[in-house]
């Protein structure tokens, strides 16, 4: 192998390292945008679909998608085991591992549009399917020698060869999968589920657009000569012109359209960009990518709102509009782009109408093929997991894991029968004070006429330093305070999450309860009020309570002696 030759092999093993980190992005990406409960299952599917991917690519996809054409280019004949027995230097096995991680990229974009509510089995089956058979099929029709690629159709690095096809996908499955529960009232109205970490998405798209470098970049298949150099070189720019254009456009229309900058839709936004400019990244011009990339923030908005609100198709993570309509979009557009050839640089219809059709057909293809598959799953072992399996998580009920989060719990105590299981010396029985059960039946009133109040205070966190200071300064000093979520009868500003209003927007609070007899209550709400007030919704709400009794747990004392000594005041 000479200098030239280990050069372009490097450039292409490079990718495939890339695009392999990809699963971790997509796993992020999926995770983070929805709930806490499937967080296990989700990364569960991302492992597998790689790991099941990757034999059943070798023993059979590749062999589809590179064979002999057969019917015009419509099929091919199948080999088997790529290069079982071969040896280094014997075989090709750049292009191997380069197109398995292609193949994965496609198979787990199912995955985000029907989470939540997949079986863990049903998921497995159809996966291998998409490598096995969908994906090569189409794929040899674009890069195996097929009849799209003789006609002259043109999508570098899989626009529609990779995103498109799980796009497609991921829409007949989550059709046929049905909505989640809660997901749409009775009259169709769409209801917001947010996920559960954005700060995990973030970090995902981030590493999807790092890697997208090697997805389009090492696409060139070479390094070695000045002019593959340089083609990379510009692939890189345009691949990244089109991300960020399409992430501005995003937030911009968000921006507009819900009042604030929606942050999972301009993260999808960045992701739409890097579909639809991968399949001309290198045959546009830097101006040419920008709009590409601009028309794809634009549209992924729009798609996201028609697939939820008006076919009704839930979709968590938005894959339908970003793979499915920014990848046909971004293979049409390469019809209208591209430098030579394209119709805005005189190209005239030819190229775009070969484009087109390659779009169509391949959809033609997924949508058929991907129903049938989804179908037999349904009615033979099952495609949804059942209602309570979905409601209560399928972490605990697919994989036996109570949380993936399991350190950030609460520590509760195991119920046991027998001997207390508390860690450390018990306290002496006779060490127990005597405890009277107060009497609930009168309320309690000491000889000036005091009762016990107690007075609740909700209001901005940034209130309370002033709002301690100017109870201690009327004689209060013992209070408990809470961090809480929650909204009045306003149910806050009007929020949106990927463009469905939020019900209720939880406002972050703080609760401050206090308990007094001698202190006046209403020198407390006099106090809190000047503190609190500024005329405006949100300044927070005070609720004064009867107190029946107290009981000092330490002593056994009841009633005002519980609250007095020790130097409290009340």
């Amino acid at each position: 192998m000479d200098l030239a030759t280990g050069l372009d092999t490097a450039w292409v093993l490079l990718g495939a390292a890339l695009v392999f980190f990809m699963q971790a992005g997509f796993a992020m990406v999926e995770t983070g945008f929805t709930r806490a409960k499937n967080a296990g299952n989700i990364i569960m599917k991302n492992l597998m679909d790689f790991s099941l991917g990757t034999p059943i690519f070798w023993i059979l996809g590749f062999g589809i998608m590179f064979g002999a054409n057969v019917f015009g280019g419509w099929l091919s004949v199948p080999s088997f085991f790529q290069g079982a027995n071969a040896l280094p230097g014997d075989y090709n096995f750049a292009t191997l591992i380069f197109q398995t991680v292609f193949c994965a990229t496609a198979a787990t974009i199912v995955s985000g549009a029907m989470a939540e509510r997949t079986k863990f089995s049903a998921y497995i089956v159809y996966s291998m399917v998409i490598s096995a058979v969908i994906y090569p099929v189409s794929g040899h029709w674009v890069w195996g020698g097929g009849w799209l690629s003789e006609l002259g159709f043109h999508d570098f690095a899989g626009s529609t060869a990779v995103h498109m096809v799980g796009g497609v996908a991921a829409l007949v499955g989550a059709k046929i999968l049905g909505p989640r529960i809660g997901k749409y009232k009775k009259d169709g109205t769409s209801v917001a589920i947010p996920g559960h970490s954005l700060t995990l998405g973030a970090l995902g798209v981030f590493i999807l657009w790092f890697c997208w470098f090697g997805f389009n970049g090492c696409s060139t298949v070479a390094m070695s000569d000045t002019e593959s150099s340089s083609l990379a070189a510009s692939v890189f720019v345009t691949t990244n012109l089109a991300a960020a254009c399409a992430t501005v456009a995003t937030m911009v229309v968000t921006w507009v359209r819900y009042k604030k900058p929606d942050v999972s839709m301009t993260l999808n936004g960045a992701l739409a960009g890097l579909v639809a400019i991968t399949a001309g990244c290198d045959s546009v011009t830097p101006l040419g990518a920008a709009v590409i990339g601009t028309v794809a923030g634009i549209l992924v908005v729009f798609a996201v709102e028609f697939i939820d609100k008006k076919l009704k198709i839930d979709d968590p993570v938005g894959a339908v509009a970003v793979h499915g309509c920014c990848g046909a979009a971004g293979t049409i557009m390469t019809g209208l782009f591209a430098a030579k050839g394209g119709l805005f640089y005189g190209g005239g219809f030819s190229f775009l109408g070969i484009q087109t059709l390659g779009v169509i057909t391949v959809i033609a293809w997924v949508a058929v093929t991907m129903t049938i598959v989804f179908l037999i799953i349904k009615h033979t072992m099952g495609l949804r997991a059942s209602a309570e399996e979905e409601i209560e998580g399928l972490d605990i009920h697919e994989h036996g894991l109570a949380s993936s989060y399991a350190d950030f719990m609460l520590n509760v105590p195991t119920i046991l029968t027998g001997r207390s299981e508390t860690v450390g010396q018990e306290t002496p029985e006779s060490a127990v004070p005597i405890i009277r059960v107060p009497d609930n039946t009168e309320k309690k009133v000491d000889k000036d006429g005091h009762t016990i109040t107690k007075i609740t205070v909700v209001c901005k966190e940034s209130k309370f330093e002033a709002l301690k200071h100017a109870l201690n300064e009327i004689g209060v000093t013992g209070m408990t305070l809470t961090h809480v979520l929650g909204c009045g009868m306003q149910k806050g500003s009007s929020e949106y999450y990927r463009g469905v209003p939020v019900e209720a927007t939880l406002l972050p609070k703080i609760k401050v309860d206090i308990v007094v007899c001698r202190v006046p209550v209403s020198d407390v709400i006099k106090a809190a009020v000047k503190i609190l007030y500024t005329g405006h919704i949100g300044d927070g709400k005070i609720f004064v309570y009867d107190v029946r009794d107290v009981v000092k747990v330490r002593t056994g004392e009841s009633g005002y002696d519980a609250m007095t000594d020790d130097g409290e005041n009340c």
